[in-house]
């Protein structure tokens, strides 16, 4: 069920499903609220589900200027603040786990935990694998597009025709990136699960500065997938989300990375 919400400029389309505590999913670029279809019904069984759709994406609107991941972390504030009853846990994809990321460093009151999955946080060297920077082309028309172009059309209340200047916008924004420094990321305070695929189009190795970067965070690396893994193995990923947004921290008998907040425990 989908209905418009009013977030400063921004016509916000939001879908909800389920009851319970608040699990709000943030999708990736370029695509719409469609992506979480495998991951929206298991997660609604245990929770009240929140999915908004970031301008220029599914049935929000564009509106005048570039788009930056900055301000649609400001907008997603707006929608927790005046959607969202009490904090939420965030669990975001691509686009959607930046932003994640992003709304825990600047607003600890609203998050509860985090899920940030193929999630990144720069476009330094390094970041990408060899080969992902030109993935996506710059051409809007490309056959290789087909299904982002379709998403957009079924639902921009923009129209197909302004797919084009939608791509080029968003487009700019993943090649400025998001610009998330160490600093900023070790002010998180919610638990926090770093998601990738083992054949991701971002590197482990800037996964793993994430994780290492986030106190407390915890790792996952999904076997056999890619940076589509919420497709690919959505039966996996549902388990593992909803293991962590639904449990505690279990004490681990010989912690090292996380030994400073541990309690003491007999081996």
């Amino acid at each position: 069920m989908g209905e418009y919400v009013q977030i400063g400029d921004v016509k916000t389309w939001y879908d909800t499903a389920g009851s319970g505590d608040p699990v709000v999913l943030l999708h990736g670029g370029l695509v719409t609220n469609d992506t979480w279809a495998q991951q929206i019904p298991a997660i609604a069984e245990r929770f009240a589900v929140y999915a908004p759709e970031r301008r220029a994406h599914g049935h929000t609107p564009d509106v005048d200027g570039p788009l930056t991941y900055r301000e649609m972390a400001a907008d997603t504030i707006g929608f927790l603040e005046a959607v969202v009853p009490g904090p939420a846990h965030l669990v975001g994809w691509s686009d959607g786990g930046i932003v994640a990321l992003l709304v825990a460093a600047a607003r600890p009151d609203l998050v509860r935990k985090v899920v940030a999955i193929s999630a990144n946080t720069d476009t330094e060297p390094g970041t990408l694998v060899e080969g992902a920077a030109e993935a996506l082309g710059d051409n809007p028309d490309d056959p290789s597009l087909e299904m982002f172009r379709g998403l957009y059309a079924a639902s921009s209340p923009d129209g197909a025709g302004h797919w084009p200047v939608a791509f080029a916008k968003i487009l700019a924004m993943i090649e400025e990136g998001p610009a998330i420094t160490a600093d900023e990321l070790a002010t998180i305070t919610a638990r926090t699960l770093i998601v990738s695929g083992d054949d991701d189009l971002l590197t482990l190795e800037h996964t793993i500065a994430i994780y290492r970067a986030i106190a407390n965070s915890e790792l996952a690396v999904v076997p056999g997938t890619s940076h589509a893994l919420v497709f690919e193995k959505a039966d996996l990923l549902n388990r593992i989300v909803l293991d962590f947004v639904s449990n505690d921290a279990v004490p681990t008998m010989m912690p090292f990375r996380r030994a400073a907040s541990a309690p003491a425990r007999a081996v």
